[in-house]
């Protein structure tokens, strides 16, 4: 199983940006999604997450600006980032939980490798 994160870039403050992340592999299912981000010398945090049914979770510092969404049969997920601000600077990178192969295998954790957002002032 592999996660691909795309969509990152260099971006005016005020400005948007779309990430994508595409599942791909022996996957029999996707459970929970999530966006997370890591700037210079921070610790890596949860920014958005999303659940198979579409339940959503923020961020308090992206609430209002950014929206998660996903497309199960696709296994696509996306973050919509709108009003960028410099502090929105990091790596993002996705995460899922993946049931592996079939409806009885494992349900396993995976991260994508990362794609950078750079917000100009």
């Amino acid at each position: 199983v592999q996660l691909q994160a795309s969509g990152g870039g260099l971006v005016q403050s005020g400005g948007s940006l779309r990430l994508s992340c595409s599942a791909s592999g022996s996957i029999f299912s996707i459970n929970d999604m999530g966006w997370y981000r890591q700037a210079p010398g921070k610790q890596r945090e949860l920014v958005a997450s999303i659940t198979s049914g579409g339940r959503t979770n923020y961020a308090d510092s992206v609430k209002g600006r950014f929206t998660i969404s996903r497309d199960n049969a696709k296994k696509m997920m996306y973050l919509q980032m709108d009003s960028l601000k410099p502090e929105d600077t990091a790596v993002y990178y996705c995460n899922a939980d993946v049931r592996v192969g079939t409806w009885y295998g494992t349900s396993k954790n995976y991260w994508g490798q990362g794609t950078q957002v750079t917000v100009s002032s």
